[in-house]
C-alpha cells in the first residue's frame, strides 16, 4: 500500500473503526538507558524497577522495513491507521491513566483500537482527526490506559494569514527551563525510532514543510512535562491529559511550568516556548502524595 493512495468517502474511513492491533512492546535495558542518558539522567532504571512516566513512548513507532517508510519519514499510509490522503500528520494530544506501573524489561503486550476517524474543515483547511485507544499490560499486572489523536492536514496555501497564539498564564507555582538542541531532538526520534523529518533534518522542516527550524516532538514536551509535575509534587501521577496548541522549535528556549492543587490532589501544567506563547497543556490528578 503507498503513500499516495486516497480514501474516497467518508463511509469508507469510517471502515477503519474498530481496527486493532495487538504488539509485545517491553522497554528493555537499553531502551531505558537510553531515554536516562538522553533526559541527563545520572543512572538508568534497572530491571523491575519502575518505568519513568511515559518512557513507554520509546516503543509507540512501528519498526517498519525502509521500503515501507514514505518521503516525510513516517510509514506508509494504510494497514492499521487509515490511509488519510492529507500530506501533514502530528501527534496532537492525548490522555492516559496509570495503574500498577510498567517495570522495565518485563513483557508488555499493547493493545491498540480504532476508536473514531473524523474528517473537519477548519481555517487550515481539511483535517481528519483519528483518535485510538491503547492498552498496556505488564506481564507482573503493570497497567496503562492512553486515548491518543492523531491529526492530518492539508499543506498550509501561501496566502494563509499567520496563527494567532495564546499567551501562557504566568500563575504557576514552579517552573523549569529548557533549551532542546539539534543533538538532543535527533536523540529523542533515535530512541522511539520516529523518521518523521520534521525532527532531526533542517533542510526538509524548512523548505518542504515550512517551518522555522527543525520542531521539537509533542511526545518529548509531554514527558518533560510529566517528569516536572512528579519532581514538583513529589509523588506519582495517576493520570495525564495533555493538548499540542503551538510547534516548539530546536534551540529556542522554552518553559514548563506547574501548579498544584494540594486540596484536590490535582495539577495543571503548561509549556510555553520564548516568546512567551501557550505550547501545550496539561493537567491530571496525583497517586500516593505525601
Amino acid at each position: 500500500m503507498d503513500d499516495s493512495m486516497t480514501i474516497a468517502s467518508d463511509e469508507e474511513l469510517q471502515g477503519w473503526v474498530g481496527r486493532q492491533q495487538i504488539d509485545q512492546v517491553p522497554i528493555n535495558l537499553l531502551q531505558a538507558a537510553q531515554m536516562a542518558a538522553l533526559l541527563d539522567h545520572p543512572t538508568a532504571p534497572a530491571a523491575g524497577e519502575e518505568t519513568p512516566p511515559l518512557w513507554h513512548w520509546v516503543n509507540v513507532f512501528p519498526p517498519r522495513r525502509h521500503s515501507m517508510v514514505g518521503e516525510d519519514g513516517h510509514p506508509v499510509r494504510g494497514g492499521f491507521l487509515p490511509p488519510v490522503a492529507l500530506p501533514r500528520r502530528m501527534w496532537a494530544g492525548g490522555k492516559l491513566r496509570f495503574g500498577k506501573p510498567i517495570a522495565v524489561a518485563e513483557d508488555v503486550t499493547r493493545t491498540s483500537t480504532i476508536l473514531s476517524v473524523t474528517p473537519k474543515t477548519g481555517a487550515s483547511g481539511s483535517l481528519v482527526f483519528v483518535q485510538i485507544k491503547h492498552q498496556f499490560e505488564g506481564a507482573s499486572g503493570g497497567h496503562i490506559t492512553e486515548e491518543q489523536t492523531v491529526v492530518y492536514r492539508d499543506e498550509p496555501s501561501p496566502d494563509q494569514p499567520a496563527p494567532v497564539y495564546a499567551t501562557a498564564p504566568d500563575d504557576y507555582d514552579h517552573r523549569e527551563m529548557f533549551r532542546p538542541d539539534p543533538v538532543l531532538l535527533f536523540r529523542y526520534s533515535a530512541v522511539m525510532f520516529n523518521g518523521h523529518r520534521i525532527h532531526y533534518d533542517r533542510d526538509y522542516a524548512t523548505k518542504v514543510e515550512g517551518y522555522p527550524d527543525i520542531v521539537m516532538p509533542g511526545p518529548l514536551t509531554a514527558t518533560l512535562l510529566a517528569a516536572a509535575v512528579e519532581r514538583h509534587a513529589g509523588c506519582k501521577m495517576a493520570s495525564f491529559s495533555y493538548r499540542a496548541v503551538k510547534p516548539l522549535f530546536c534551540d529556542r528556549e522554552l518553559g514548563l511550568c506547574v501548579k498544584l492543587d494540594l486540596a484536590q490532589d490535582t495539577f495543571d501544567c503548561w509549556a510555553h516556548d520564548d516568546e512567551g506563547h501557550l505550547a501545550m497543556t496539561g493537567r491530571g490528578e496525583l497517586a500516593n502524595r505525601p
